[in-house]
């Protein structure tokens, strides 16, 4: 390229410059405009529209949520000690009854007989005996031929214990207070210790079985109360914890626990699905924020608060986690005021405005609960 072809070419370049430069000033009077037209004025930094919160003391409660197997508080299957026939059944499905009721005889004929035989040899050796210590007092016969009879009379009354104890064997009697269920014998069959008569369930108080995760096997202990739900009931139900396991389950790392329920009115049935609420801590005066609010990133948690008109970014260190908050223990001050909208669009040194500006404590429930939920048993 020659010079003359540079020249012009350089020309060209430097008009176009100065005409952009001069065309916000001279455009109003070549179109008519004036040069107070907002469109004509140069474009200012947008700021963004956020709504905040003043962060103030806020409750949040510790709590675990599990699920839990409600269990008798003794059952047993009842059956017979020995084989025979069966000649009485004494009770009622699914009716109450006391420790040491007669639910059921086995025959015992020959043994009633074998008792009576044992009854009236009894009564001859008691009297020799009496005749042979009287005897002895007045040393009539010797040492050895009164604890001959001493001997036989001791000798006659273990056979009737034992007599006794066979007897017992035929009868099935309630182990203690509960509930009769179904039976599965009728009078006449044949029974023998393998054959299962009928179930007894005592169902006041019943058993809260759950588990926990292991991190918070300090902090349960017997004595500790809990509260559990069952379908069907809208009020929550009371219970205590009376033991703990002493080892950790290696499968699912979590400690099961028992609770016992008083079952008062016997309404609650064993088997039934709770679900289960621990209450481990309160804390009235924690700065508890909106999870919506939280940004996660590689470097850590933060969030971004309101000052002098712009957004600022801070890092945060988290504590317990809720439904739909989490508590800040650093990084955060009462009084700062926490952006909760936006926060996608936020970078920091943005200049923002508040558009709704709130106490944080008047747009929450009372107190926050965990959602720490366990396996199922």
């Amino acid at each position: 390229m020659n010079k003359r072809a540079r020249f012009f070419v350089n020309l060209a370049i430097l008009t176009l410059l100065i005409g952009i430069i001069a065309y916000p000033k001279v455009a109003p009077f070549l179109f008519g405009g004036s040069s107070q037209d907002p469109a004509f004025q140069p474009r200012q930094r947008p700021v963004l529209r956020v709504s905040g919160y003043v962060l103030s003391p806020f409750p949040v409660q510790e709590t675990i949520r599990s699920t839990g197997t409600l269990l008798p508080d003794e059952e047993v299957d009842l059956a017979f000690e020995t084989s025979g026939k069966v000649v009485g059944i004494y009770f009622e499905e699914g009716t109450f009854v006391e420790e040491g009721d007669l639910l059921a005889k086995m025959n015992d004929r020959h043994l009633q007989a074998q008792l009576a035989k044992l009854q009236a040899q009894q009564r001859l050796v008691v009297e020799r005996e009496f005749r042979q210590r009287s005897l002895l007092e007045r040393e009539a016969i010797s040492q050895e031929a009164y604890d001959q009879a001493v001997t036989e009379l001791e000798t006659l009354e273990a056979d009737m214990e034992l007599l006794l104890a066979r007897i017992a064997e035929t009868e099935v009697r309630a182990p203690f207070d509960g509930v009769v269920g179904l039976r599965y014998l009728s009078e006449g069959s044949y029974a023998s210790p393998s054959t299962r008569l009928a179930r007894l369930v005592r169902t006041s108080p019943l058993k809260l079985e759950f588990t926990v995760p292991e991190r918070y096997s300090g902090e349960i202990s017997p004595g500790f109360p809990i509260n559990f739900r069952v379908d069907g009931f809208l009020d929550p139900k009371h219970a205590e914890v009376y033991a703990v396991n002493p080892s950790v389950d290696d499968r699912t790392r979590t400690i099961r626990l028992r609770a016992l329920y008083d079952n008062p009115d016997g309404l609650l049935m064993p088997g039934r699905f709770a679900s289960v609420n621990l209450r481990l801590s309160d804390m009235p005066d924690a700065i508890a924020i909106p999870s919506e609010a939280l940004i996660p990133e590689m470097e850590g948690d933060r969030v971004f608060v309101y000052r002098n008109g712009k957004a600022e970014a801070i890092y945060v260190t988290t504590g317990i986690r809720t439904e739909d908050r989490v508590q800040i223990l650093d990084g955060l001050s009462f009084g700062d005021t926490l952006l909760t909208t936006g926060v996608l669009q936020l970078r920091h040194g943005l200049d923002v405005e508040l558009d709704n500006l709130g106490d944080l404590a008047e747009h929450g429930d009372e107190g926050e609960e965990t959602d720490e939920t366990s396996p199922v048993n």
